[in-house]
């Protein structure tokens, strides 16, 4: 079975996760892993592989793991198959309502008193995301949202990995968390952000300007360091380059950073550095506790499994793992999409506003939308 024959079969509750070299989908569950120390629910994921040479293990971990639980399915079913191509895109129903949490001028707001609050405890960076959340009048289809994400060329990570709350977790994300192929492991940070435009000429201005960007740098630099000091006890060698490149999606365009290494010990799998590096600064900020305290403060609803990891495992070790932003939790007639911005002491509080409003736009193109 072919990977679009894969897609048009997908349901809610499926797991689906295709990159431009593969394509994961897992069905039903065998077996079932839940808890919030990600450590020790890795650990057990990779016992019960063990005893399953071909085995799969599919999953979340959310932003907050000491108080929301991770979780990962062994599928009754699983394949791997190629690349998606799809045709034209697939017609979604425009929402009945839509509402933004917080609304914008609140999250201006939360911004400026985030600038405030790095200088007051001495942080280096905090990540402060919203909301928007859509009602609809019929049923949300989640495969058609994955369609038109690939059919959009979304790139990256394109996923959809069912909840224990019943919804789904679907989106299209840049950012390489975390992969492992025998010994050799890679992380792909990205940090410091700029819209894309239509124009050639702007579009072009705004990835100079964040080549360029002082305030950008050093956001990256926060999160770079932080994936390296993380992954080096693991490794007996680390690539690192010396200054980002920039990365572009359809909608965005980043800075990102490429740290390669190989393991020391074969036996830490892909989800256990998974859960070492979670949450990164690109997702929480720096220092990571004091930054979760911040956004507990500033943001007016819990994330979930938003700016958490989703991915697979197989019973070798191996897997990958990527950052669940450019994202929405759908349930069976809505939609809660997300979007947040990394805060250091230099942001802007409307810029950051507007970086959260392009990044929208990944999801909101899937659904036909201009908000």
């Amino acid at each position: 079975m072919d990977a679009g024959e894969l897609l048009a079969r997908y349901v809610p509750g499926d797991f689906f996760f295709t990159t431009q070299r593969h394509t994961i989908v897992g069905s039903g569950s065998r077996h079932t892993f839940t808890g919030t120390d990600a450590v020790t629910l890795s650990e057990a994921v990779a016992a019960a592989l063990a005893e399953d040479p071909r085995g799969l293990a599919v999953g979340v971990l959310p932003f907050e793991t000491h108080s929301v639980p991770g979780h990962v399915v062994l599928p009754e079913t699983s394949r791997i198959s190629g690349p998606v191509r799809v045709g034209s895109r697939k017609t979604i129903a425009p929402p009945a309502e839509v509402r933004a949490v917080p609304e914008p001028v609140r999250h201006v707001e939360a911004v400026a008193r985030a600038v405030k609050a790095l200088g007051e405890r001495g942080m280096r960076k905090v990540v402060l995301a919203r909301a928007l959340d859509l009602d609809f009048d019929s049923d949300v289809s989640p495969q058609a949202v994955l369609h038109n994400l690939i059919s959009d060329g979304a790139g990256g990570y394109i996923f959809a990995a069912g909840l224990p709350n019943g919804r789904t977790l679907t989106g299209a994300s840049p950012e390489l968390l975390l992969s492992r192929t025998g010994t050799r492991v890679v992380s792909h940070p990205h940090a410091g952000s700029a819209p894309r435009s239509g124009d050639p000429v702007t579009d072009r201005e705004n990835a100079e300007s964040l080549a360029s960007s002082r305030k950008d740098h050093v956001e990256h630099a926060v999160l770079t360091e932080a994936i390296v000091e993380t992954l080096r006890p693991f490794c007996r060698r680390l690539d690192v380059p010396r200054s980002p490149s920039l990365v572009s999606t359809p909608t965005m365009w980043h800075l990102g950073t490429v740290v390669s290494g190989d393991l020391i010990d074969r036996d830490v799998t892909a989800l256990r550095l998974a859960a070492a590096l979670h949450p990164t600064p690109a997702i929480c900020g720096s220092p990571t506790e004091e930054a979760r305290r911040l956004v507990a403060e500033l943001e007016p609803f819990d994330r979930g499994y938003y700016a958490g990891t989703v991915g697979w495992m197989d019973a070798r070790g191996d897997g990958e793992w990527a950052v669940s932003i450019r994202c929405a939790e759908a349930g069976q007639r809505s939609l809660r999409l997300y979007a947040g911005g990394g805060i250091v002491p230099a942001s802007d509080p409307k810029a950051e506003l507007d970086e959260t409003s392009a990044k929208f736009q990944t999801l909101l193109r899937a659904m036909g939308l201009e908000l």
